[in-house]
């Protein structure tokens, strides 16, 4: 213990003891002037007189009342006392790498904390997975000799199975362990026992009892040891995982230099390293992978040269160890600035016995086959459409370019105040809905699906990715598409959940290309066509798809649409008039992407 904590616990007992010192005198000064008032009472009935009325009750009340306050601060002082014990424990418990220390010094603080009669430590071995129990102690801390084991086994296996504490003031009398051999059989009465848990695992059980007094153990007990116990468990195994680490580089020292090859001839780049992670080994393809010489590889740690690989492989390590298997991951270094990708596999290495001696790793560069894979990822994300249909994803413009374009602007209408009358979930769930009836429409006729802003969608026609002739035709489909499956999704909705979408197509030209900084980037529009197409959603009313005059030279062949004066302008000099969709013309023996007859039958 340092010195800042003995100072600690010496204030700490003092203030303790002054408070209970102030409490005892008022209780003694309420006690005395209770004695005093019951001699005038009887002095005074002698001369026909009485105390003044409820006098004596009061002052009983104050009685009660101190003695209740006094009780209070006794178990508020106890429990401040056992916390601090736990903490001074538990610093040293956690500074320590030596199991057996590990141990005792939990059992004593528990033993020490709740005055159990006797405190067991049951641990799982590793290997064989059979119950142990390394510590056994009396109330006067002496170890229990072997044959003194006498614990419930019903109890330890239920808080190993459920992972909780267990605590009962009379086993023997307790409903959950009637018929329990042990507990009848070895009489006992008071039990707490709490699970040792790393992370998930419960690895042991801190059992107490006690075959003499009911009821030792309170609830306070239960939770104030199973905290500690959590803290304790992480030390057992930090312990308990070091000795086992220190008895494997044992082993390895004895044949530091067994395993050394020549691998100038492999393609893949090949470490070898012994069984204290030093670099045995490595071919040119190696030096080439992780950009350092041989000079500076062998007789190095393994950590010194691979930089920036992250936890997963120093924990695959430990598995290809432990295990004897062989493990294979992707990992993403940064080398002099730039992002790589090595494929890994590590496997032992195996002398004539079979004893292990070291492990192999074997690196496949494979930043330009993942970097390729990335541009095509860029391309998949930006549509829904068959990578087929592009000769050369890796030669796509996407730092700017101006084209026409139709753009396709929805939002559904009365959102924000339909949002204020449903829980977060049922929310999410209805405008998810919405948001893909729209995306799904734009992806039938092959647009990319821009953005999702909140509400709305947006979806490009005719970009680099999906170039097409009648790019006005499938925009002004789409979002017809959109309006008449919105009927078929309000047939399942409730009436107060049945929303509309604003939506307004244009056909313009834009600036196409990634929009963002170098963290994070979006292929976007920017100019007249997007600006129209919102422009042209603001002023749709619910259920309305209107168009620009300019989708509307392109599309009057193919839909009947009405002629309206814009509802807003906002500053365009030039939108005077706008056109609301109102069905698709009937033609006999017209083809085209879906046939005529379904078209009709849509209103598409």
């Amino acid at each position: 213990m340092s010195q800042f904590q003995t100072e600690e616990t010496a204030r700490f007992q003092t203030n303790r003891n002054a408070t209970q010192e102030q409490i005892r005198n008022l209780a003694k000064q309420v006690n005395e002037t209770l004695e005093m008032l019951r001699n005038q009472r009887d002095i005074l009935r002698q001369r026909g007189m009485s105390l003044p009325a409820n006098s004596m009750d009061t002052l009983k009340q104050l009685k009660t009342g101190v003695d209740k306050l006094n009780m209070n601060i006794t178990n508020v002082l106890t429990e401040l006392k056992q916390l601090r014990e736990l903490v001074t424990t538990a610093s040293i418990v956690n500074s320590s790498l030596d199991t057996g220390e590990v141990l005792n010094e939990v059992m004593d603080t528990v033993v020490r904390i709740t005055g159990a009669e006797r405190g067991y430590i049951a641990l799982i071995n590793n290997q064989s997975g059979a119950m142990e129990y390394p510590v056994r102690r009396g109330i006067d801390r002496e170890q229990l000799e072997q044959g003194d084991l006498v614990v419930s086994s019903s109890i330890i296996n239920e808080v190993l199975v459920t992972g909780e504490g267990v605590i009962t003031e009379n086993a023997s009398k307790d409903n959950r362990f009637q018929g329990n051999q042990s507990v009848i059989g070895f009489q006992l009465r008071s039990i707490l026992a709490v699970p040792l848990k790393v992370q998930d695992t419960v690895i042991g059980v801190v059992y107490c009892d006690n075959r003499i007094v009911d009821g030792l153990f309170k609830a306070s007990d239960l939770n104030l040891i199973k905290a500690f116990a959590s803290q304790a468990a992480v030390a057992i195994e930090n312990a308990r995982l070091y000795e086992e680490l220190q008895a494997q580089v044992a082993e390895m020292t004895e044949s530091r230099d067994l395993l050394t090859s020549i691998f100038s001839s492999i393609v893949s780049g090949v470490i070898t390293i012994n069984r204290e992670d030093f670099v045995t080994d490595c071919n040119p393809a190696a030096e080439s992978v992780i950009g350092r010489t041989r000079d500076f590889l062998i007789g190095y740690h393994i950590a010194d040269n691979m930089l920036g690989v992250g936890d997963d492989f120093y924990d695959g390590l430990v598995r290809v160890r432990e295990q004897g298997t062989p493990e294979q991951m992707v990992v993403e270094p940064v080398l002099d600035g730039s992002k790589r990708y090595w494929n890994i596999t590590m496997s032992p290495l195996r002398d004539s016995a079979g004893v292990s001696q070291g492990v192999a790793i074997v690196l496949d560069d494979l930043t330009e086959t993942r970097r390729r894979q990335e541009q095509l990822g860029i391309v998949s994300n930006y549509m829904k459409l068959k990578l087929e249909n592009i000769q050369d994803a890796a030669n796509l413009d996407v730092g700017g370019q101006e084209r026409e374009i139709s753009m396709l602007h929805s939002d559904v209408r009365g959102f924000t105040t339909f949002s204020e009358q449903l829980e977060p979930e049922r929310l999410m769930e209805i405008i998810n809905a919405y948001i893909s009836l729209a995306s799904d429409a734009i992806n039938l006729y092959e647009g990319v699906v821009d953005k999702y802003m909140g509400d709305a969608v947006t979806g490009l026609f005719n970009t680099p990715f999906n170039p097409q002739e009648d790019h006005a035709l499938r925009a002004v489909r789409a979002a017809m598409s959109m309006k008449y499956d919105l009927l078929a999704l309000h047939e399942i909705l409730p009436e107060e959940q049945r929303l509309f979408y604003g939506i307004g197509v244009h056909t313009g030209m834009a600036v196409l290309g990634n929009i963002g900084g170098a963290e994070r980037k979006e292929y976007g529009a920017l100019g007249d066509a997007p600006d129209l197409a919102k422009l042209l959603q603001e002023n749709a009313e619910r259920g309305e798809v209107l168009i620009s005059q300019a989708t509307y030279d392109i599309v009057k062949d193919n839909y009947e649409c009405e002629p309206l004066e814009p509802r807003k302008t906002k500053g365009h000099t030039d939108f005077t008039v706008m056109y609301r969709v109102l069905k698709h013309k009937r033609r006999t023996g017209a083809t085209g992407m879906l046939s005529q007859i379904n078209l009709d039958e849509f209103g598409v």
